[in-house]
């Protein structure tokens, strides 16, 4: 007997998304909170700027593992224990890097609170066993939302409760804080979430984990879906590691505009998730508004270019471009998610969104290496450039998709009818 999930209501309980949004703005504020410290924190472990970047590609790499991981066995055992262990990870690897006696452990800990903070396909496995598919892409971007938010919020708690002055210690209060709103999010769990899929039969075979990457690239929806979330966040993440070496070198820009800029695409992502997406999804399809956003995003890139090179004072239209880019990046990834859950069978939501995050992850790690070594041997402008070129076979996948997820729809009536 197979995992089933709970039959779907209109909406989704209101204590249970809140609940998820409060898991999602949780893991980003603690990300946000303990990132812009991450270095001096490094510095008083004596650790050299390679080190410190190796905690940051840590991170990621735990949350490649983590995402197809915790999504498959959520998709077994169900999505509240998932989210209820993954959030006391968190907690614990935050408690960790407070203590953390060397770099190394610190690296290894940061790996560790990467594979808890790999929950997010299980947020969305929930969101869609408890919402009909045609509001799945509005779902979908409030959790993206939360993601908007909690980018908004983490680093300014994190400048606010940083005390450089107490040494050590002053850096250890703001990851206390991380490690406390993760206790929070867990009680929240347990007293509010409730289970949105039956317990698999434990006697049921368990497929190997290559069989969900089988499953993945056999799906032709989902195939080009991952090869768009590769493809556009290689492009995204290679933008946001070069930024602020970028303005640097065309404005002579500091950390505190940098982090204007990137609050302002905050501020714009969570807008556009929470009141947009959804809208624009039942209005013109999810691929077609998948496909339109990653150029519009790609435009973005090309705008900032072309300002700095034609505009005079185009430092001053940073921000208005970088807004207009976010809103592509706030309707990308709701629709992505929603394409995956309604391309495949229930009890492999978690399993093939797991997939999905995987891949993001992935570009994160690779995206940065790659844009660091052209931003230094070919020139400032082109991570900017080729992130806009990936942004155009990125929307081809995406119309692909959108007409194999219509040819799949459409079979079973053609069938039907002879």
């Amino acid at each position: 007997m197979s995992t089933s999930p709970a039959p779907h209501p209109s909406r989704p309980q209101a204590p249970a998304l809140a609940v998820l949004f409060g898991v999602v703005f949780i893991n980003l504020v603690g990300f946000g909170i303990v990132v812009p410290l991450l270095p001096f924190y490094g510095q008083t472990l004596d650790a050299p700027p390679w080190q410190v970047a190796l905690m940051f590609s840590a991170y990621s790499l735990g949350q490649f593992v983590g995402e197809p991981f915790w999504g498959r066995l959520s998709d077994r055992i169900g999505r509240k224990p998932v989210l209820l262990i993954t959030i006391l990870a968190n907690a614990a690897g935050y408690l960790a890097l407070a203590f953390a006696p060397n770099i190394w452990l610190a690296i290894a800990v940061r790996l560790f609170t990467g594979l808890g903070a790999g929950n997010i396909s299980t947020v969305q496995g929930y969101v869609a066993d408890v919402t009909p598919p045609a509001q799945r892409a509005g779902r979908m971007g409030l959790i993206g939302a939360a993601f908007g938010l909690g980018f908004i919020v983490g680093p300014g708690l994190g400048g606010l409760l940083t005390r450089p002055d107490l040494g050590t210690l002053g850096y250890q209060l703001p990851i206390f804080v991380a490690a406390g709103l993760c206790l929070l999010a867990a009680v929240g769990i347990v007293v509010l979430l409730k289970e949105s899929r039956a317990r698999a039969d434990p006697a049921a075979p368990r497929p190997p984990f290559l069989s969900g990457v089988h499953d993945a690239v056999a799906n032709p929806v989902v195939s080009r879906v991952l090869l768009v979330t590769l493809i556009y966040m290689a492009g995204f993440s290679g933008m946001e590691s070069t930024f602020g070496f970028w303005t640097e070198a065309r404005y002579g820009w500091g950390a505190r505009e940098v982090g204007l800029s990137f609050m302002a695409v905050g501020v714009v992502s969570t807008l556009c998730q929470g009141f947009l997406a959804g809208r624009l999804a039942r209005r013109f399809g999810e691929a077609r508004v998948l496909a339109v956003g990653c150029l519009i995003f790609g435009a973005g890139l090309v705008g900032q270019v072309v300002a700095s090179r034609l505009l005079p004072h185009a430092d001053l239209l940073v921000p208005v471009i970088m807004a207009f880019g976010a809103f592509g990046m706030a309707v990308t990834m709701p629709n992505i998610s929603a394409l995956i859950s309604r391309s495949v069978d229930p009890d492999r939501q978690g399993a093939m969104l797991g997939l999905n995050m995987a891949a993001s992850s992935s570009a994160r790690i690779f995206g940065p290496m790659a844009a660091g070594a052209i931003f230094s041997g070919v020139g400032h402008d082109w991570p900017f450039l080729i992130g806009a070129a990936l942004t155009i076979p990125a929307a081809v996948m995406a119309i692909n998709a959108g007409r194999a997820y219509r040819r799949r729809e459409t079979a079973p009536a053609a069938q039907a009818a002879e």
